[in-house]
């Protein structure tokens, strides 16, 4: 670890000494699931040790705030979204229950695939798909350039390419 990493660590750790709890009692005014409070608490620490370094924070419980909204955000839409699509399956009646149960692995895998990709090439993911933002408004929205957008674009949509193509053939295997 160079001598920035550790300053940049240090310094992270400082803010999650000085505002983990009230980041929590913050974020409880949003969520009623303990587990969920010190989930997003979490991961906004850890987006904050993946960003390249910290200048100094003159305002730390707003950049905090920030991030956390950020998450909440993807959150909310995340649960629109499963309500879209078990809404959707609902009121698809023509669907076996083998097909539903085909259709809600495949979103459990998917799932699970967007969540081993790093914060920002899944949230420009979920920005463009779902949000249907365009590339300037995610790199204004994230705070990044728009061609890392195109790239975390690209990275994700390889991610579901190899997803389809991975349940086309676990759908022929078992046809």
């Amino acid at each position: 670890m160079s001598g920035a990493d550790f300053s940049h660590h240090h310094s992270v750790d400082g803010l999650f000494r000085a505002h983990y709890r009230w980041l929590c009692n913050y974020l409880r005014r949003h969520l009623l699931d303990t587990a969920s409070v010190e989930d997003i608490a979490a991961e906004t620490f850890a987006q904050l040790l993946e960003a390249p370094s910290l200048t100094a924070i003159r305002e730390p419980r707003a950049l905090l705030t920030t991030i956390a909204q950020r998450l909440l955000y993807q959150r909310w839409r995340r649960a629109d979204l499963e309500r879209r699509h078990a809404q959707q399956i609902d009121t698809d009646v023509a669907n076996s229950p083998e097909e539903l149960a085909q259709l809600a692995q495949a979103l459990k895998r998917l799932d699970h695939s967007l969540q081993r990709l790093p914060g920002k090439v899944r949230s420009t993911f979920l920005l463009a798909r779902i949000d249907g933002l365009t590339y300037p408004q995610i790199a204004a929205e994230l705070g990044i350039s728009q061609r890392s957008v195109s790239v975390y674009m690209n990275r994700s949509q390889a991610l579901c390419d190899r997803h389809s193509a991975n349940q086309f053939l676990t759908d022929k295997r078992s046809a």
